[in-house]
C-alpha cells in the first residue's frame, strides 16, 4: 500500500477460490488455500505463481486496472503470501448491479461485445489451442465438469436432470465433428477470457472494464471464441434477461464478423451453465446460502439450451396441394433451419430454373424414376453435410416412398439428429383448387390434380409421421 493512502469504506468479498479486500481506490485479491479439483492453491508457490498469472494475463484487456503483485513477508522477512493488487472498480457500474437498477445497457453491452471482439481478434492461436477446441478437447471439459458434479447429483442437483444433460451432450458432440473440426480450421478458437460474467464487467464513462480472466489452467481459457462470448449471454439469462444475451451476442457477431451457428451458441451457453452450477454446488458445499438454488437454477438453464441445440431432420410431405410447402416454410423460418425443397433441388439438378415449367405424365421427364431417386439422395446429402455442421434441416417433399423416408432416417441416425415426421393432408377439393390456383403463377411444383391423385394412390403407409391437417383456411 503506498504511503499515505486512505483506508475508506472497506469491504470484502469471498469466492470459491479468492478473498478481495476493497479500501479507498484500491483491491486486494488473496488466492485461498484451497484444492477443488480443476484448481490447486494449496501450496505458496501455486498462489504466487497464480497471482502472477492473473496480472499478466488481465493486462491483456483491462491494464489500467490490474497494477501488480505485492509482497506479504512472514518475520524473517520471507515470502510467504502474495497479493493481486487492483486498482477498484465503481460498484455501483457493475452490469450486474446496473441490471439491478434497471438501467438500459444495451449501448454498454454493444461497447463490451466490440471490446471482447477486438481482444480475440489479437489473441493467441495456434495448433494447440485448436486441439481443444476440437471435439476431443470440448468432450473432455464436459467429462470433468460433469464428473465434478457427481458428488452433487442428489442434491443440491436432480439426479435426472444431470442424466438428461449428459445424454444430449453426448448426442450433441457425437454428430458434430464436421462443425468443430471446420470452426478450428478457420481460426475460432484462441487464447480467450475464459470467466466472462456480469459481475465482472464495469461499465465506466470512457469504456467497459472487463476483469477477473481464467488463470490457473490454460486449456480451460482455449477456446472458440463463441464459446467464451456464450459465458456472458448464459450469466445474462441467469440474471432474467435472456434478450441482453441474444442481443449481445448478436452484437458480438457483427463486430467479429465470425461465423455463427445457432445451434452451437446454445451448447456453448448450456456447457457455461453447467460450469456456474458446479461453482454453486462448491459455494454449497462451503455453507454459503441459497447457492444451492442457484446450482438448479443453473442445470434447468443448461438442460433447456441443450433441448434447443438439437440438430433435428424434419421431414414434411403429402400429396401435392396439401401445402406442405407452405408448412415446411413456416417450420424452418421458427425453428432456424435450412429449407430444402425437391421441387428446386429436381429442377437445378436437371439445370432449369425453379419456376420454369417441366410438367410430364406420371414418371416421364424430370419426374421419371431414376430422376426422383436423384433428387432424393441429393436431399439427404445435403441433409447430412448441415447437421454435421450443427444446422436443423427441414426437408420438403412428398415422401410418397416408405424406401426415401428410411433414406433421411439413417442420415438422421448417423449424424445424432432427432428426425420429426409429418405428412400434411387436405380433402382433394382443396388441394386440387390449390393447385390449379397455383397454375396461374410462377410455382417450382409442375403438379396437376391427376398427377396429385396418382400420387395420393401410390403413397406408401406412413404411420411415424404425425398429420397436420391444412384443409382449413388459416392454411
Amino acid at each position: 500500500m503506498s504511503k499515505g493512502h486512505a483506508v475508506t469504506q472497506a469491504a470484502v468479498r469471498e469466492t470459491h477460490c479468492a478473498t478481495v479486500f476493497f479500501t479507498g481506490d484500491r483491491a486486494y485479491k488473496v488466492k485461498k488455500p484451497v484444492n477443488l479439483g480443476f484448481l490447486d492453491f494449496t501450496t505458496p508457490q501455486a498462489r504466487r505463481d497464480a497471482c502472477h498469472r492473473e496480472v499478466r494475463l488481465n493486462r491483456r484487456i483491462a491494464p489500467d486496472v490490474y497494477l501488480g503483485v505485492a509482497e506479504v513477508r512472514d518475520p524473517a522477512g520471507v515470502p510467504c503470501e502474495w497479493i493481486v493488487v487492483m486498482r477498484r472498480m465503481p460498484a455501483e457500474r457493475s452490469l450486474t448491479r446496473l441490471l439491478a437498477d434497471g438501467v438500459d445497457v444495451h449501448d454498454e453491452l454493444r461497447q463490451v461485445a466490440r471490446q471482447i471482439a477486438a481482444f480475440h481478434a489479437e489473441a493467441d492461436r495456434g495448433p494447440l489451442i485448436d486441439q481443444v477446441a476440437l471435439i476431443e478437447g470440448l468432450r473432455e471439459r464436459w467429462t470433468a465438469n460433469l464428473s465434478e458434479l457427481v458428488p452433487f447429483r442428489d442434491g443440491p442437483l436432480d439426479a435426472d436432470v444431470l442424466a438428461e444433460i449428459t445424454d444430449l451432450v453426448d448426442r450433441y458432440l457425437a454428430g458434430r465433428r464436421p462443425l468443430l473440426e471446420a470452426r478450428a480450421h478457420a481460426g475460432a478458437a484462441c487464447d480467450g477470457h475464459g470467466d466472462l460474467i456480469a459481475d465482472d464487467i464495469f461499465c465506466l464513462p470512457d469504456g467497459p472494464r472487463v476483469l477477473d480472466c481464467l488463470e490457473f489452467d490454460d486449456r480451460l481459457r482455449w477456446v472458440d471464441a463463441l464459446d467464451d462470448t456464450a459465458f456472458l449471454a448464459m450469466d445474462l439469462e441467469r440474471l432474467g434477461r435472456p434478450d441482453l444475451g441474444a442481443w449481445f451476442l448478436d452484437c458480438y457477431a457483427e463486430f467479429s464478423g465470425a461465423d455463427r451457428c445457432a445451434t452451437l451458441a446454445h451448447h456453448y451457453i448450456a456447457y457455461r451453465a453447467v460450469v456456474r452450477s458446479k461453482v454453486a454446488c462448491l459455494r454449497h458445499a462451503q455453507g454459503v446460502a441459497g447457492q444451492d438454488d442457484q446450482a438448479r437454477q443453473l442445470a434447468a438453464l443448461a438442460l433447456r439450451h441443450l433441448r434447443t441445440a438439437e440438430p433435428r431432420l424434419v421431414l414434411v410431405g403429402g400429396r401435392p396441394g396439401t401445402g406442405k410447402s407452405t408448412v415446411a416454410g413456416r417450420l424452418a423460418d421458427e425453428l432456424g433451419a435450412v429449407l430444402v425443397q425437391s421441387d428446386r433441388v429436381r429442377k437445378e439438378m436437371a439445370g432449369i430454373t425453379p419456376e420454369a415449367g417441366a410438367a410430364a405424365a406420371w414418371e416421364e421427364g424430370i419426374y421419371g424414376v431414376a430422376s426422383t431417386e436423384r433428387t432424393y439422395r441429393e436431399m439427404v446429402r445435403r441433409a447430412e453435410l448441415l447437421l454435421g455442421r450443427g444446422e436443423t434441416v427441414v426437408l420438403d417433399a412428398s415422401w410418397r416412398t416408405a424406401a426415401h423416408r428410411e433414406m433421411a432416417r439413417v442420415v438422421a441416425t448417423g449424424t445424432s439428429s432427432r428426425i420429426v415426421e409429418l405428412v400434411c393432408q387436405a380433402p382433394d377439393d382443396v388441394a386440387d383448387a390449390r393447385i390449379r390456383t397455383r397454375a396461374t403463377t410462377a410455382h417450382a411444383s409442375d403438379a396437376t390434380p391427376e398427377i396429385a391423385a396418382l400420387v395420393a394412390r401410390k403413397f406408401d403407409p406412413w404411420p411415424e409421421a404425425d398429420a397436420v391437417d391444412t384443409g382449413s383456411p388459416a392454411h
